[in-house]
């Protein structure tokens, strides 16, 4: 069966390749994730998520007897076969007859994750010419720029063209959520050990990713008021988060260095799992922020994947009705410090982005401070009269010709409705005729 594999260089660096029926390697397809892991500089676990689609592609190829080189004319039908086919369990693979009222087993975005690794292994197929010319035909679409919104044709508004992909799914408005403060606080109460605690200040407190809190080296904590004495100008107590190789699998997503700040509880989580840390360990070990105290291998640096889980069973103890992960503490942080009264630029720092475009899916305000932006909108009742010589705004016509319609006499009741409408805006008064 085709599948993804891991594989670990001399340097201690890792990728993910792809293996065939016969566990060789396809040699196009490890040449391509090779490529973009130390030639492009991506991820580890971008080349495990292409690794896996890829995979899913020549499986499929197999099964329906096609050269993966040139069945792009029939993604289409590879669509369907992702949409109802399940990932095989225990090496065994389901036949499926799916019928009406089939249940999906992957959703548009996962199926249209799986197309973008899909035309990046044939595109570079066909650079290298392991694969015809035709197939970027049979994947993308000559388009121009005319069919872009105004903003994305740029300032010369000069015609351009582009490869568009013809393969794509619509994919449905997801609504992300942000963690509540009682939930964060509920999950900190839950934890049983100091560790635990920082991990939850970490990502709640700080706005860390799981794979940033990871990779923190007891080297990157500077709790100092002051820590020139260090080598470091940053003022106060902070964090460094710099992006490296690990041999945990954590990774920065974040291409550039920075400093996060931190508070006193912070510091306060700091003390008493550097205290928790020693008195189990020693002074020595590791220098990875974050290892494991209390199950074996003692001292070995925690992973992004038991992160991820530990939150997942703090969401369980603590009795939340879901699940909180640390991208909604992320958003939840960078939403309390805009709620504060923090500036753009001063959210786009403390979150370590480089674009102030980047913050706008973290930030959710908060439901009383966009009442109260409400509440400060004056009322046009509340406008004094009119200077002399003006005209009084015409919103507030209503009210006072109502008053005059109750001081009318009966005669200028009875009269026509142009009429009364006459005598209304020229100012009559109930004297009558």
């Amino acid at each position: 069966m085709v599948r993804a594999f891991p594989v670990v260089m001399p340097s201690g660096q890792r990728y993910w390749t792809v293996l065939d029926d016969d566990l060789e390697v396809v040699v196009v397809a490890d040449q391509w994730l090779r490529n973009l892991r130390f030639g492009r500089d991506r991820a580890e676990l971008t080349t495990k998520a292409y690794a896996g689609g890829v995979a899913l592609y020549l499986r499929w190829c197999r099964s329906t007897r096609q050269e993966w080189t040139v069945a792009g004319r029939d993604l289409g039908l590879f669509m369907v076969w992702l949409k109802y086919t399940p990932a095989p369990r225990g090496g065994v693979v389901s036949v499926v007859r799916p019928g009406p009222g089939a249940v999906p087993v992957r959703g548009e975005r996962r199926i249209n994750r799986v197309l973008v690794a899909v035309r990046g292994l044939l595109s570079y197929a066909v650079s290298v010419r392991e694969a015809p010319r035709s197939v970027l035909g049979q994947i993308y679409e000559l388009a121009d720029s005319r069919d872009l919104p105004a903003e994305a044709q740029g300032e010369d508004g000069g015609l351009f063209y582009r490869l568009r992909p013809v393969h794509s799914l619509r994919e449905p408005d997801t609504q992300v959520d942000r963690a509540e403060d009682a939930e964060l606080v509920a999950m900190f109460a839950a934890c049983r050990n100091a560790r635990d605690r920082l991990i939850v200040v970490l990502v709640g407190r700080v706005g860390l990713r799981r794979g940033q809190v990871a990779g923190l080296r007891r080297s990157d904590v500077h709790l100092l008021p002051d820590s020139r004495v260090l080598g470091c100008d940053y003022p106060g107590a902070h964090v460094h988060v710099r992006r490296r190789e690990n041999g945990n699998g954590a990774w920065s997503k974040s291409r550039h260095a920075w400093a996060a700040p931190l508070d006193f509880l912070v510091v306060s989580a700091f003390d008493l799992y550097y205290e928790e840390r020693n008195r189990l360990l020693g002074s020595g070990g590791s220098d990875f922020l974050l290892v494991n105290l209390f199950r074996a291998p003692l001292g070995d640096p925690v992973s992004p994947e038991a992160i991820g889980e530990l939150l997942e069973r703090l969401s369980d103890r603590a009795g939340l009705n879901r699940r909180v992960g640390a991208h909604m503490a992320r958003r939840a942080f960078a939403s309390n410090v805009a709620d504060a009264g923090g500036a753009p630029d001063e959210v786009q720092a403390v979150l370590g982005q480089k674009s102030l475009d980047s913050q706008a899916p973290y930030l959710f305000p908060d439901p009383k401070r966009v009442r109260a932006a409400i509440d400060r909108v004056p009322s046009p009742r509340g406008l004094g009269e009119p200077e002399a010589g003006r005209c009084r705004p015409r919103a507030l016509l209503p009210c006072r010709a109502a008053r005059r319609w109750r001081a009318m006499s009966g005669w200028a009741r009875s009269c026509t409705p142009w009429m009364r409408s006459s005598w209304l805006c020229w100012g009559g008064t109930g004297s009558g005729v």
